[in-house]
């Protein structure tokens, strides 16, 4: 087994988590990858990922709406590798609707996964960060932790409670070698985004593509969508040893979008 650094991403066979994980990769990282979809396709990323940089991947199906399948997989990471030196808090669903309309079991998921997954990540990866010494935790959160958006009662309020989670978890470490701090992406062009877009037009009664320059390109002043790499690299950053001054930081990377 490699002796190298061992980073967890949740919700990264796809989006913003596979590309941080690859980014990762890249630099001689092993890798967990989590998330939901397709074995054969998930098999296909692990290998390949594997096999272009040289490193361990592996896969792990845990369900990030339950805190006993996340304690598992924490677990089963540490007993084969030691610990978890790098953890990306990434996994996050969307539902976008009237919050009279809002369906109970839409916010109770969107709560349980988007928050307090990482709450129970970071409470099962903490012990064996601190016997280390060292550890890099980061929360990829959102624009929406720090502004609000109509329609997103849940997301937003689970990204909000992401930035709170985040500050105060990097007091509690900040004298132990542990940086704990968040990222706030604008939108970035994801399955996530795309998803959404259909339930936008419809609560607003525009079209789709009035969603994607009237709404969301709308908020950010560079009429850009942030990309993956552009993410995945600023957690690069804020994993690496440069970075070690930076903790409990709520991070925009928004085209501008909460300059405003």
């Amino acid at each position: 087994m490699s002796t190298n650094k061992v980073a967890l991403i949740t919700g990264s066979t796809s989006g913003i988590g596979l590309g941080i994980a690859k980014n990762f990769a890249s630099k001689g990282m092993n890798i967990i990858l989590n998330g939901f979809g397709d074995t054969a396709a998930i098999e296909e990323i692990r290998a390949k990922m594997a096999k272009e940089n040289g490193v361990e991947v592996r896969y792990n199906g845990a369900d990030m709406s339950k805190a006993d399948e996340i304690s598992a997989m924490i677990q089963s990471i540490e007993s084969e590798f030691g610990a978890i030196d790098i953890l990306v808090n990434n996994a996050g669903i969307q539902h976008v609707s009237p919050i009279e309309d809002f369906p109970i079991e839409k916010w109770n998921a969107i709560l349980a996964i988007n928050l307090s997954s990482s709450f129970h990540t970071i409470h099962s990866a903490l012990p064996k960060m601190k016997e280390k010494g060292w550890g890099r935790i980061i929360n990829i959160a959102s624009a929406h932790a720090l502004v609000a958006s109509p329609f997103k009662s849940a997301y937003v309020a689970a990204k909000h409670g992401i930035a709170g989670l985040t500050k105060t978890a990097a007091l509690e470490t900040a004298a132990l070698g542990i940086t704990i701090n968040a990222i706030c992406p604008g939108y970035v062009w994801t399955p996530l985004v795309e998803k959404q877009i259909p339930d936008t037009a419809k609560a607003r009664g525009i079209t789709e593509e009035q969603v994607i320059n009237d709404v969301l390109l709308h908020s950010q002043p560079t009429k850009k969508f942030v990309t993956i790499e552009q993410v995945a690299a600023l957690a690069s950053f804020i994993a690496s040893e440069d970075a070690a001054s930076i903790t409990g930081a709520i991070i925009p990377i928004d085209g501008g979008w909460t300059a405003q």
